[in-house]
């Protein structure tokens, strides 16, 4: 056996982050959430809303691609605190081609509008 080996030991490693090895990379996502403005507050209250109904309409193509925009804003509000411009005009899109829903369901009216459609 070799004793000329380096000796490495960890202490209390909670909270911490780090890689090891010449290629090993470390991204720590410990911290607080994301600041949300009253914007994206309103935004993520009436997407869970009319994700919520949409569990409740008979699934079409529509309203599978509306439910998966509507996923991926919510995962965007809840972890960067907003909705860019672009997951803003996706759901624009969706909606838009949603019309009957959007007469339907509350929700889906209240999403639109908070998106500027």
């Amino acid at each position: 056996m070799a004793t000329d080996e380096p000796n490495v030991s960890f202490g209390d490693v909670s909270h911490s982050t780090f890689a090891v090895g010449s290629h090993a990379q470390a991204v720590s996502h410990h911290g607080t959430a994301p600041q949300r403005d009253q914007a994206a507050e309103e935004l993520l209250k009436a997407v869970r809303e009319l994700r919520a109904d949409l569990a409740r309409v008979r699934t079409t193509d529509q309203t599978a691609a509306l439910d998966t925009a509507l996923a991926d804003t919510e995962t965007e509000i809840t972890s960067t605190g907003q909705a860019t411009p672009t997951r803003r005009e996706r759901l624009r899109e969706l909606l838009a081609d949603s019309q009957a829903l959007l007469t339907v369901l509350a929700s889906a009216g209240a999403v639109a509008g908070l998106v500027g459609l």
